[in-house]
């Protein structure tokens, strides 16, 4: 459970700060919370530990991906395409801005294929959306380099993996704008939030506002007095979730670090399988660990060797058959049938592209996920755990 596993000391003193100022809001009410404000810290500490010029704390990843769609001007008429492997949130995003989800491939790393854009460009196509699943990147570096020569916009969901890196370039930061989750299973967490990040100072403000109803946060003018821009929404993180969140920043790295020495040990019990293979890491020194993806030869075997592990006590998770992840297993995406009646966007004339959600348009995330497991890693694991997946990993190699 990542970080929260960590909660502690160091969150309850974030959290006591602002109890004792009474103000949950970020944003006014100045002079009874005391010089606390505990969303802007958690912005300003976050970004510097991204490497990133903006960051912008919000209620969730979801709405963190909504914010920065609508910032980049993607909407109705609009393609963007998204890997058939991620939450069902990324798909949920591009609809509730009105443009269309069109369902990319994956590759060896499973996350979104750099080749397979290229294949579902259309004249409609306006962003790309990776996502670095499971605790490990994309090719992120090609896929902006095939974005650039389409000019496609590029936002880059993090939500699992954040403090993850490329090259020591931190994940979230090679895109056009990144998004990152705090759910409570997430590397770092505050029960929910999120955080979008961008060096576009355009995007930055249009998602600041947005994220407000349109407030341009005017410290001058006293709140709801301001002038407007833009229309928007309610998508602010409270003080109590950027008061968990400066807590948690503050862990990561360990926790990056003590799940890498956990992933290490599993991993050098699997590789003694015959047959087992492993995602491909691009860059393991900035893998987050938060995971162990493996995989065997055969689908009937992957199924075999999960059975065998559940009986011993090790839960492992086959995505193809997973009914949040895969995009071919959303029976009301297939059906386009969205919060909307009349099916929108799916039925906006402003849209002139056909879209389908074919299997065969898939075939390495359909090849590859029906036969590979993916193990979550916890930032403590005991000596006795350890040695109950050992055991467990040794038994299910036994009856293969």
């Amino acid at each position: 459970m990542a970080g929260a596993e960590l909660i502690g000391k160091e969150e309850m003193k974030e959290v006591m700060d602002v109890l004792e100022t009474g103000v949950f809001m970020r944003y006014g009410f100045d002079n009874e919370r005391k010089g606390i404000f505990k969303v802007k810290q958690l912005e300003k500490e976050f970004s510097e530990y991204c490497g990133t010029t903006y960051a912008l704390g919000v209620t969730s990843g979801s709405s963190a991906l909504k914010v920065a769609l609508a910032a980049m001007g993607v909407g109705p008429g609009d393609e963007v395409i998204v890997p058939a492997f991620t939450f069902v949130a990324t798909w949920e995003a591009v609809l509730e801005v009105g443009a269309i989800p069109v369902m990319g491939d994956i590759d060896a790393t499973l996350n979104l294929d750099p080749a397979d854009i290229e294949r579902k460009i259309t004249p409609y196509t306006k962003a790309v959306i990776p996502v670095h699943m499971c605790g490990s990147m994309a090719h992120i570096d090609k896929i902006m380099a095939v974005a650039k020569q389409h000019n496609l916009l590029v936002l880059e969901d993090n939500a699992q993996c954040c403090g993850g890196s490329l090259k020591g370039k931190k994940l979230g930061t090679f895109a056009d704008m990144g998004t990152f989750s705090f759910d409570y299973a997430k590397t770092i967490t505050t029960g929910e939030g999120g955080m979008v990040v961008t060096d576009n100072k355009e995007f930055a403000w249009r998602a600041d506002e947005y994220h407000d109803h349109g407030h341009d946060h005017n410290p001058a003018v006293t709140r709801a007095m301001e002038g407007r821009h833009i229309l928007g929404f309610n998508y602010r993180m409270n003080e109590l979730q950027g008061a968990l969140g400066l807590a948690q920043l503050r862990k990561l790295d360990y926790v990056c670090s003590e799940q890498r020495k956990n992933k290490a040990k599993i991993k050098s019990f699997l590789s003694q399988v015959k047959g087992v293979g492993f995602r491909e890491v691009p860059d393991p020194d900035g893998d987050t660990a938060t995971f162990i993806a493996f995989n065997l030869p055969t689908e009937e075997m992957a199924a075999k060797f999960q059975k065998s592990m559940s009986a011993a006590g090790v839960d492992t998770v086959c995505y193809k058959a997973n009914k949040w992840h895969y995009a071919p297993n959303w029976e009301h995406m297939l059906s386009f049938a969205t919060a909307n009646p009349k099916q929108y966007p799916f039925t906006d004339p402003s849209y002139k592209g056909k879209v389908a959600y074919e299997r065969k348009s898939i075939p390495q995330a359909e090849d590859l996920l029906g036969r590979t497991l993916v193990m979550g890693i916890s930032v403590r694991m005991s000596d006795e755990r350890i040695a109950q997946i050992k055991a467990a990993i040794e038994k299910a190699a036994q009856e293969l």
